[in-house]
């Protein structure tokens, strides 16, 4: 019998190298195209990428990312540290003996929670740190790693696609909109755009839960997963002890002391982050005290600020739950290191980003596309069809949901209002292609994170969810078409 060959498949890295370079020669293609400068309101044109350019690109991404590469350094630190007093690992124990028989139940929930965080917040890059937990977690649970990644991705994602009060997503397009029609005298219904929202959020949801829970239970059965033996070990290396459960697994005083302020971490970030101040003026000045932290009130708070905390909340831990504090840095320091790879590939993500701000590609190529569709005469759905699919197009190029919202709402919306439109679908449009998109673009930093980080190649991830995907754009692209005949 012959040796099988191996099949050989792209890393990550090569990955966003090859995206890079494309995005690079884009920018000779298209240079010389005029759009509009955002900041200023002159024409500018489009630049073809130096040599330089495309070189320095990794470094600026990484410069451009700093704020974000800090978060994860200082939770590498924490993770660390939580890690050396056993504390963690011996919860997940418990957890998975006390759900025996009942794990599915705990994706349900889980998925449901990072959804809440997805529509409110826009809860992204703040999930890197639950990869790798959560994989955990499920293998422990009998599945396996990916139902770990697929429950903090498509539950964190399923939220923003269909994003409610998400400041970053529906409030910047919101906000954008409204300014671009102040002299036509039209205002977004909020009530709308709420329901479509919601529709989206659920209906995302549910069909998420269920294909993540379908495969579950098909792992749990024996069969099969769609890792490797090969990568199923790697996972278990990657993550310790905690995939084999003792059945005299027990938590000890001093570890439960420790997993509550586990628990308060995350809590006391997620309140950070959640914008108060467009929420409810009165929390948020209640809420004012904690600037004694950072000096940023909760609401207000960014990356260097989560750092800050879960560098000092992994410090706590470990004097409270380490028996040889001498261990403490030593945790920091190889906490620091097991983030390089995981920085390094949010670097390379965010660098084909810089270039294409530096060059004027994103902004030219939204306008360009924007402008023209909206100059089509189409009928209101065709209309709303084509433009829930170009902005799928314009979110590879632009994954930020702000960016892509500054740019095509204040072309769009004036069109679509002055033809008498339903200005609030083409608002959640944007809205919900931005989010389709960055459940699986390789040019989205905590994507390629958070998979590198629990140990999930990224070409697995995109053949596991390829037919969700693709289920997910259909139902969002027929309920916005829908909702644009209907309200048009």
């Amino acid at each position: 019998m012959g040796n099988k060959k191996k099949r050989r498949s792209l890393s990550t890295f090569a990955i966003l190298i090859a995206v890079l370079l494309l995005v690079s020669i884009a920018t000779w293609v298209t240079s010389g195209q005029t759009y509009t400068d955002a900041e200023t309101g002159e024409l500018a044109a489009v630049t073809g990428a130096t040599l330089n350019d495309i070189l320095m690109a990794p470094i600026n991404g990484w410069h451009n990312a700093g704020d974000v590469i800090g978060f994860v350094f200082c939770l590498g630190a924490f993770l660390s540290i939580l890690n050396a007093t056993g504390a963690l690992e011996t919860g997940i124990h418990v957890l998975v003996k006390k759900l025996h028989g009942k794990e599915l139940a705990l994706v349900w929930i889980l998925m449901f929670l990072f959804s809440v965080g997805g529509t409110t917040y826009g809860m992204g890059e703040e999930t890197v740190g639950f990869y790798i937990l959560l994989a955990a977690t499920m293998m422990a649970a009998g599945f396996d790693p990916l139902v770990g990644a697929a429950t903090v991705l498509l539950g964190a994602g399923s939220g923003v696609l269909g994003s409610t009060i998400n400041p970053f997503a529906t409030g910047a397009a919101v906000a954008a909109a409204s300014d671009a029609m102040k002299a036509m005298n039209t205002e977004v219904n909020m009530g709308i755009v709420y329901v479509e929202a919601l529709i989206l959020w659920l209906v995302t949801y549910l069909v998420s839960v269920i294909f993540v829970t379908r495969y579950a239970k098909m792992v749990k059965e024996g069969k099969g997963s769609i890792l490797t033996a090969d990568q199923l070990d790697e996972c278990k290396k990657a993550y310790g002890g905690s995939t084999e459960i003792s059945d005299s697994v027990k938590l000890t005083g001093r570890q439960k002391i420790v997993l509550v302020l586990f628990g308060l971490s995350f809590v006391i970030m997620i309140l950070g982050f959640i914008p108060w101040g467009s929420l409810n003026e009165g929390i948020y000045n209640a809420l004012g005290f904690s600037r004694v932290l950072t000096g940023n009130s909760f609401g207000d708070w960014w990356f260097d600020d989560a750092a800050t905390w879960f560098l000092l909340m992994g410090i706590i831990i470990g004097l409270v739950g380490l028996d040889d504090k001498s261990k403490l840095m030593p945790c920091v320091v190889a906490g620091f290191a097991d983030m390089i790879s995981v920085n390094l590939v949010i670097a390379l993500a965010r660098a084909t980003t810089v270039i294409m701000n530096s060059t004027g590609l994103g902004t030219w190529l939204v306008e360009a596309s924007v402008t023209a569709l909206s100059a089509s005469g189409l009928p209101a759905p065709i209309f709303g069809l084509l433009d829930y699919l170009l902005h799928i197009g314009l979110s590879f190029l632009v994954p930020s949901s702000s960016g892509l919202a500054s740019l095509s709402a204040p072309i769009v919306s004036p069109i679509v209002a002055g033809l008498g439109w339903s200005v609030e679908t083409s608002i959640m449009i944007n809205v919900a292609a931005n989010g389709f998109v960055n459940l699986f673009t390789p040019t989205c930093g905590f994507i390629m994170g958070g998979l590198a980080l629990a140990r999930i190649p990224y070409e697995t991830w995109v053949k596991w969810a390829a037919k969700l995907l693709a289920v997910i754009a259909v139902i969002a692209g027929v309920v916005l078409t829908v909702a644009m005949l209907i309200l048009s």
